[in-house]
């Protein structure tokens, strides 16, 4: 197989490289036209998140070379590349936009604080960076902090992972003047507050959390130190319970996971709840 390459006009003055096989580039075209004439009411996040169910979770797709690129990777995906993924598709299908050039620059948008690559200090890490930025860029909204429930919890945010371990992170080993950079990112969100659904709430029925709407982008709030969520994916509404759609460590593969979304997190003891976004 050959690696291919075009030069993405961005927001910046310079072009961004864009690496892709040619199967990722034709997959996404046809995805985008099949969706014209299939999708027809589906949820535009669970009908994209459809297509891509069995393929091969892999982790790290986007640690390719040297310096910071848009990747584009449709035959491995990890929770966050799946979810970006399916969300640049929707914004394509949305827009009425077909071309591989268009779905490169939504997912560029929705990777990269504020749409701008410079280097790896660039791409949104954690994410609450994610859905901070892509709130201001209009392309998502939170969810939770416009809805009125009595259940909801509070995390207050000190995120320090990144600059903690750096050696964990290939582009931090390769770069270590960027370090100070993320630690400085970092610090820029300690002590914010979001509100968060606990997952004990999670097997409520959709007549009570129904505020969480199918293709809803769900991220999993977890107790480990510096880390501000472990896990992300699509919530799906099935017989009346809430069910994730992921890219899966445990399964290795993207599913609609067959456990409710409450039980799945009953096995996970150091997650402590989600928050809730949803494409604008």
């Amino acid at each position: 197989m050959f690696v291919l390459f075009f030069f993405l006009p961005s927001l910046m003055v310079s072009a961004q490289r864009v690496e892709y096989l040619k199967e990722d580039s034709v997959r996404i075209e046809r995805l985008l036209k099949q969706a014209v004439e299939r999708r027809g009411s589906e949820e535009r996040m669970l009908y994209f998140g459809r297509q891509f169910l069995n393929v091969p979770y892999v982790a790290h797709t986007l640690e390719l070379g040297t310096e910071e690129h848009l990747i584009v990777n449709t035959r491995a995906l990890d929770c966050t590349t799946f979810v970006e993924t399916c969300a640049a598709l929707s914004i394509c299908d949305a827009q009425q936009q077909c071309s591989f050039r268009d779905f490169c620059n939504n997912l560029q948008r929705l990777r990269y604080r504020g749409g701008h690559i410079t280097d790896y200090t660039s791409r949104l890490h954690y994410f609450t960076q994610w859905g901070e930025d892509n709130s201001n860029m209009q392309l998502v909204e939170s969810v939770l902090e416009k809805t009125h429930f009595s259940g909801f919890a509070t995390q207050k945010v000190d995120i320090h992972y990144m600059s903690k371990h750096p050696n964990s992170y290939k582009q931090l080993r390769l770069h270590p003047s960027l370090v100070s950079v993320i630690s400085r990112q970092e610090r820029e969100l300690k002590g914010r507050t979001y509100p968060y659904l606990p997952k004990s709430k999670l097997n409520l029925p959709s007549a009570q959390i129904g505020f969480i709407h199918t293709g809803d982008i769900v991220a999993i709030i977890t107790s480990k130190d510096g880390l501000d969520t472990s896990h992300i994916g699509v919530a799906v509404w099935q017989d009346g319970r809430l069910h994730l759609m992921h890219a899966s460590n445990l399964y290795k593969k993207v599913v609609l996971d067959k456990k409710t979304f409450y039980d799945y997190s009953q096995g996970q003891p150091s997650q402590l709840g989600i928050r809730v976004f949803r494409l604008r």
